[in-house]
C-alpha cells in the first residue's frame, strides 16, 4: 500500500505586513509544492478593549502531487527550534 501527500494548510505567524508577503512571495518560489491559495489577515490581541498586540496570521495552501495520479512520495519533516 502506498501513501501520498497530496497537499498541506499551514499557517503562520509574521510581525509586519511586509514580512508576510515576502513570506507568501518565497514559498511561491519554492519548486517542492505548488501554492493552491494563500491569505494574510490582522490579528490582534486585547487587553480592558486596548490592542497590546497585531500580528499577521498568514495561511499558505500547498500541494505536493496530484490526487488522481501521484507521482512522487513526499516526506515533511517538522523540526522544532528553541
Amino acid at each position: 500500500m502506498s501513501t501520498y501527500l497530496i497537499k498541506t494548510v499551514e499557517q503562520y505567524r509574521c510581525d509586519t505586513e511586509d514580512e508576510a508577503v515576502a513570506f507568501i512571495n518565497a514559498a511561491k518560489e519554492d519548486a517542492t509544492y505548488t501554492v493552491l491559495k494563500t491569505s494574510n489577515e490582522l490579528k490582534t490581541s486585547k487587553q480592558k478593549g486596548e490592542i497590546v498586540d497585531e500580528w499577521k496570521r498568514v495561511t499558505i495552501t500547498k500541494e505536493f502531487t496530484s490526487e488522481k495520479e501521484p507521482l512522487e512520495q513526499i516526506e515533511i519533516d517538522y523540526v522544532r527550534e528553541r
